[in-house]
């Protein structure tokens, strides 16, 4: 089935006679009591005498490990944490598959709007479904949080008033993995890109700052989405002359790329893989004996700290591994929407987009975030690098922090956006 409906007070529990250990679990995760019901606040009632969460993503596809059924189980732990209620009406949660097609994804979440009265969409990760929900949703003056897509169109060209883009986006990633690269001499890049909008999003974003460090790109080559047979792909990268194959893939088509590089032993012939979109999930699907020394940039890991250790060993007693960045920050998307609804006293989608940007953005995952004007949620990023196997100490002791790049350091700046919502000086 494409999509699947659960109330959250069966899902997350109710307050009433789990309300202790709800406020208990809350306050593990970085909201008080008073954050959830603020003292001396009258309820409004929101419409519809409920607030409708959707998560919209790839349940079945070649994103579904590191999206999927994990950033339901986290939206879940979201709105079972704020204690199934805000403003004194429950919150109730559908979830969608979007197959990775617009047509798809956009039925799914205009039926969701127009039939059952849906406030907010998540996830999205999918660039062209995220592209096409945020033009209808501000047509249907709704809230859309686009937690996996990376298109920096969603905070550009194709920006919204009504859009947030929560966890990275292409240019934060390319930024990141770029300036490592050419900071250790590899100047000259050939990229393999997916043949679609996410993909033609990362290599520009991954050329331009390339170009911009004082390096080249040499060559590309489109591959069809998705692909399982990157090997005509490879020959040509290795034949070109780069020093860094930039893989402009993700998901299964990254597993692909990175394995079969492997077997052409571009490596060992001084030939390095740069992954621009890469998570735990591939990296363990990948194994460290092949993906040692991989590069990449990440919003979250789950071994940085006590916080989000804490979240992750939650995420896993439910869904059996750690959490992804995507996963981990779609408890923040959610959380700071609901903190939002209740800031508004209102589930309207002006005043509660309002509030999202005036309230910072602060929990295990993220400290001292906001949302710009432009939709662009600033948060630190942080480079990566996939372990050796002998430095590793157990299955999913995969990455090590490299370096924190600063927000304001990772995303394109404020001044030079193209989203005509932002005030020109």
């Amino acid at each position: 089935m494409a999509e699947n409906t659960t109330a959250a007070r069966r899902a997350a529990g109710t307050v009433g006679g789990r309300g202790r250990r709800t406020l208990l679990r809350a306050a593990a995760g970085g909201l008080s009591a008073a954050a959830i019901w603020p003292a001396g606040r009258a309820l409004a009632q929101p419409s519809d005498g409920v607030v409708k969460i959707g998560v919209l993503d790839d349940m079945s596809g070649v994103f579904a490990d590191q999206q999927g059924m994990g950033d339901v189980v986290s939206a879940r732990m979201a709105v079972e944490d704020w204690g199934g209620r805000v403003l004194g009406v429950p919150v109730d949660l559908v979830y969608g598959d979007l197959q990775n097609r617009p047509d798809v994804g956009m039925g799914i979440a205009r039926r969701w709007y127009d039939q059952e009265k849906v406030d907010a969409i998540f996830g999205i990760g999918n660039s062209a479904v995220a592209l096409a929900v945020q033009q209808l949703t501000r047509e249907k003056n709704r809230v859309n949080v686009s937690v996996a897509a990376g298109t920096t169109d969603l905070t550009g060209r194709g920006c919204s008033p009504l859009g947030v883009h929560w966890t990275y986006d292409n240019y934060a990633l390319a930024r990141g993995t770029a300036t490592a690269m050419v900071g250790e001499g590899k100047r000259r890049w050939f990229f393999i890109t997916s043949d679609y909008a996410f993909g033609h999003s990362l290599e520009q974003n991954g050329t331009e700052i390339v170009r911009a460090l004082g390096g080249e790109v040499v060559g590309s080559v489109r591959a069809p989405f998705p692909e399982t047979d990157f090997s005509s792909h490879i020959v040509r990268a290795a034949q070109s002359g780069a020093q860094v194959v930039g893989l402009a893939v993700s998901g299964t088509d990254l597993i692909n790329a990175v394995k079969q590089m492997g077997e052409f032993g571009l490596m060992r012939r001084g030939i390095q893989p740069a992954a621009l979109l890469c998570l735990l999930t591939n990296i363990q699907a990948i194994g460290l004996q092949t993906a040692q020394g991989l590069v990449f940039t990440e919003a979250y890991y789950w071994d940085q700290n006590e916080e989000t250790r804490a979240f992750s060993e939650r995420f896993r007693r439910v869904h059996g591994r750690p959490p992804t960045m995507f996963q981990a920050s779609m408890w923040g998307a959610v959380t700071h929407y609901l903190k939002a609804v209740q800031a508004a006293g209102t589930d309207a989608a002006e005043p509660v987009m309002a509030k999202m940007r005036e309230l910072p953005v602060n929990d295990f995952m993220t400290k001292g975030g906001r949302v710009r004007e432009d939709g662009r949620v600033v948060r630190d990023m942080y480079l990566m690098r996939a372990k050796r196997p002998q430095d590793s100490r157990g299955e999913w002791d995969l990455l090590e922090v490299v370096k924190t790049i600063p927000g304001d350091q990772a995303f394109r700046p404020l001044a030079e956006s193209q989203c005509p919502l932002v005030r020109r000086t």
